[in-house]
């Protein structure tokens, strides 16, 4: 299989300015929280602003929990999104015709992960997380190995600490931090955010020169 660059997304997001220094600090993708439960819950009129600080050329995910499809897509529109990431229960269908406006991120558990999967349309990726998202919480990444499904992203916990060894077990398409790189709650630590970044970019060059 050819090596793609482990793609990075800086979760969380709640300012303009952790916005434009996640990009500046080389992140894929920020994450907008507009779950109402969360503690980094974003204004659309902050998410929008740091959409278009960060460009095209860096991802906007929007992450949902227990919304409607007409609200994800109101949101989604009024923020700026490209991408879209969907938490618990879902209702029959909302996936598919979601797909028809975005790229779907789909938020499992390891409990959920094979259920679920096998009954997905094109144009959705999984998204292995910790049964409570932003927790912190690090995933037992060894005994996922012969379930985590190719092109997957993962979630929990991961922090400049532990990203490569979850890189090394999991081989992900890209991976997303929160609470490890926080100061407060939905307040990025720059300093933080380099060295999980430098850290990404470090594990995959050892993994290209590990390469026979």
């Amino acid at each position: 299989m050819p090596f793609s660059r482990t793609r990075v997304k800086i979760c969380g997001t709640t300012s303009v300015r952790d916005a434009v220094m996640a990009a500046e600090a080389g992140a894929d993708a920020i994450g907008l929280i507009f779950a109402a439960v969360s503690k980094r819950l974003v204004r659309v009129d902050v998410a929008r602003l740091a959409s278009l600080a960060v460009g095209p050329g860096v991802g906007r995910v929007g992450v949902f929990m227990d919304q409607s499809q007409g609200e994800v897509l109101r949101l989604a529109d009024a923020a700026r999104l490209s991408a879209v990431q969907l938490h618990g229960p879902l209702p029959e269908g909302m996936l598919a015709q979601l797909t028809a406006f975005y790229p779907v991120l789909r938020v499992l558990s390891p409990a959920e992960l094979q259920a679920e999967c096998a009954e997905w349309p094109a144009h959705v990726t999984p998204m292995l997380d910790a049964p409570q998202p932003g927790s912190g919480q690090v995933l037992d990444w060894a005994s996922l190995a012969a379930q985590f499904p190719p092109g997957g992203w993962l979630a929990g916990g991961l922090g400049p600490h532990n990203v490569a060894q979850a890189m090394a077990a999991l081989r992900p398409a890209a991976v997303d931090a929160v609470s490890a790189l926080e100061t407060s709650a939905g307040v990025k630590d720059a300093q933080k955010v380099r060295a999980f970044v430098a850290a990404v970019r470090r594990a995959d060059a050892e993994y290209i020169l590990a390469i026979p």
